[in-house]
């Protein structure tokens, strides 16, 4: 029976700690994302890890990503993004359940991950916070990061934030570092067809940035730029 106690003791204690760690470190995340509605973040855990990563490479690499506040971001960007990752932005609370049941249709269907269903909301909580590590617990923890987000923020400021720290190159991040970059324009000087293809891009930035143009880039902004009307912006 002491024995028994005794376990049940140690059983009921790290069950307690436990806890108490997984209440903390959701509290880390709250106030971190509290304290962004307010103050822009810096680089991101997944900017962080590109770093690594072409420092690996080359000890002098360095990120370019230029900080412009939404209003200066191009309407015509923001429409393409919305309308090729996230068209029910404005209103859904985090998740698009649509989606992700298409999603889950479409790898079930070819067999392998060719969809994910992510909302702006989970790239942004996935970007600001978490490793590339793909597994149940990792994605727990970015549903709760965006139940966070989508509570705490504003649509706006989410997008605003959104576009600038996604990935449109290799090392290069935001919409300014990205506009200058490819068209040697400032953010809010971004055209439709410009936007359009840039919204194309985000799938696989960095394999564009080397490749340059390809037929399927052209025709997927092309019809992201037909759906561009449509799109709902906050």
């Amino acid at each position: 029976m002491k024995l028994g106690k005794r376990i049940g003791r140690i059983v009921g204690f790290a069950l307690g700690a436990a806890v108490l760690a997984f209440v903390v470190v959701q509290a880390w995340f709250l106030l971190h994302i509290a304290y962004w509605t307010q103050v822009d973040p810096g680089r991101t855990s997944f900017m962080e890890r590109r770093l690594d990563e072409m420092r690996a490479r080359d000890p002098k690499a360095r990120l370019d990503q230029r900080w412009v506040e939404y209003k200066r971001i191009s309407t015509h960007l923001k429409r393409a993004v919305i309308a090729a990752e996230d068209a029910k932005f404005v209103d859904h609370e985090g998740f698009d359940w649509d989606g992700i049941q298409r999603a889950l249709e479409r790898n079930q269907k070819r067999g392998k991950v060719v969809a994910g269903g992510s909302t702006i909301s989970q790239q942004l909580a996935k970007n600001l916070f978490l490793s590339g590590e793909r597994s149940v617990i990792r994605k727990a923890q970015e549903a709760l990061i965006t139940i966070m987000l989508e509570a705490v923020m504003e649509k706006r400021r989410i997008l605003e934030i959104y576009l600038n720290v996604a990935e449109w190159g290799e090392g290069i991040f935001g919409a300014e570092a990205a506009a200058r970059h490819y068209y040697g324009t400032s953010a809010a000087r971004l055209s439709a067809d410009q936007a359009a293809r840039l919204a194309a891009m985000l799938p696989r930035p960095r394999y564009y940035d080397h490749t340059g143009s390809t037929r399927y880039l052209e025709q997927y902004a092309d019809r992201i730029q037909a759906r561009m009307p449509s799109a709902q912006v906050p």
